[in-house]
């Protein structure tokens, strides 16, 4: 039996479990919740999913999502 587990990196290396699970280039807001495109508004912090990765132990398999920050000319290109 494996465990899986799921979680969010974000750029200053902390982590966050999720229950999600992600797609590369998918924007999502600080608590990795997609967002719904075009955005209402662009003064958020939004995160783009740059890179996936499984690490897998014995019984432990874990599925990391790193995230990097949305500049704000690119958010303001999504709608708002």
């Amino acid at each position: 039996m494996t465990i899986e587990t799921r979680y969010i990196v974000y750029p200053d290396g902390d982590r966050q479990e999720t229950d999600r699970l992600l797609r590369m280039n998918e924007v999502v807001d600080m608590n990795g919740r997609p967002l719904t495109l075009p955005l209402m508004t662009i003064r958020m912090i939004a995160y783009r999913v740059f890179k996936v990765r499984h690490v897998e132990e014995r019984g432990q398999l874990d599925i990391l999502f790193y995230l990097e920050l949305v500049p704000p000319h690119e958010l303001a290109s999504m709608g708002g």
